[in-house]
């Protein structure tokens, strides 16, 4: 498929800075641009490329102020990010759609599967299971018995949806497994990323909403429950009984202690540690434990400090002790 940067600035609702017959095939970044291609910067550290790419068209931002000319055409449009999100959209809508039942995949029997619906070679789709209209089951994926899965939902390869939760009650001999009985209801619009894994529910449902995206090697715990439109970096790990509210997001390797309340529109850097319910909606928060991202920085600054601080608090209580002990034997 090719399109002409005048096509494309009309789509995008941009404009042409250069010429409007510039055609492109192909997509590229902006540093490994290519003649043919589009890229797009956004990323002002990525400036000094813009003068160097050999893309052919690149999408600027309309307030984009230029050192000197460049090469390649540009479009500009008020969002480069979001607009090259757009084109990548129309590009990947038209390429043709896998649907059907690998050959190589196993479906029971007692499956429901929707219209439109593609699994892949070595995925396994257990009893009972419900799948929507339009959804990407792709290789080696594992949905357990009993689960729901909604409509245009996309699970990447290795995903396992209701294995057991992780429920053990300790005795006098070890520990008594607690059969896991409830199940996963995935809603509309989720896509779940590679390796990721969704335990079913001790009794009940572990939900995930509408429209939630779950990066790669995400753990979601048994009872857990994640809102409309919240989005997950990979790593994430959430203890059993976990309540996420909507709009939430939540940065790479964050963890959450099991029984907790996140507020809707929560963000949350990487690597941070929840342990208790949040305040309310629109709260960011980061380390761990996790607290308010002003008083985290003001506190990682005096990290580097410390071994110095301690040095001067030893010496400082050194000279405490020697003027006590001047005062005392006077």
């Amino acid at each position: 498929m090719e399109f002409t940067a005048k096509q494309i600035a009309d789509f995008l609702g941009g404009r042409v800075e250069g010429n409007e017959q510039a055609v492109v095939n192909t997509f590229a970044k902006i540093e490994e641009g290519k003649e043919g291609a589009i890229s797009f910067l956004s990323n002002p550290k990525y400036t000094n490329y813009l003068y160097e790419t050999k893309a052919s068209v690149v999408l600027v931002n309309e307030d984009l102020k230029l050192e000197h000319p460049v090469g390649a055409t540009l479009i500009r449009v008020k969002n480069a990010y979001e607009c090259v999100a757009r084109l990548l959209q129309m590009y990947a809508a038209a390429l043709p759609k896998k649907t059907g039942i690998h050959p190589l995949a196993f479906v029971a029997e007692s499956a429901t599967v929707g219209k439109d619906v593609y699994i892949g070679p070595f995925a396994v789709v257990g009893d009972n299971v419900t799948i929507g209209d339009g959804t990407i089951i792709y290789p080696n994926v594992t949905i357990y018995d009993g689960c729901r899965i909604g409509s245009r939902v996309i699970i990447h390869a290795g995903a396992v949806i209701g294995a057991d939760g992780f429920g053990f009650a300790p005795n006098a001999d070890g520990y008594e497994k607690i059969p896991q009985l409830g199940t996963v209801v995935i809603e509309d619009d989720v896509e779940i990323g590679a390796n990721t894994c969704i335990d079913r529910s001790t009794m009940g449902q572990t939900v995930i909403g509408k429209g939630v995206k779950l990066d790669n090697l995400i753990q979601v715990a048994h009872n857990c429950e994640i809102g409309a439109n919240t989005v997950m970096s990979a790593q994430v790990g959430m203890a059993g009984s976990t309540k996420i509210g909507s709009w939430c997001m939540v940065g790479g390797q964050a963890g959450f202690a099991g029984h907790i309340h996140i507020a809707d529109k929560t963000n949350i850097g990487a690597q941070s540690g929840l342990m208790r319910d949040t305040k309310g909606n629109g709260e960011s928060l980061i380390g761990s434990p996790a607290i308010d991202p002003k008083d985290f920085f003001r506190a990682k600054s005096l990290y580097p400090k410390l071994p110095d601080m301690y040095k001067e608090l030893a010496a400082l209580r050194k000279e405490v002790d020697t003027l006590k002990a001047k005062i005392e034997n006077q």
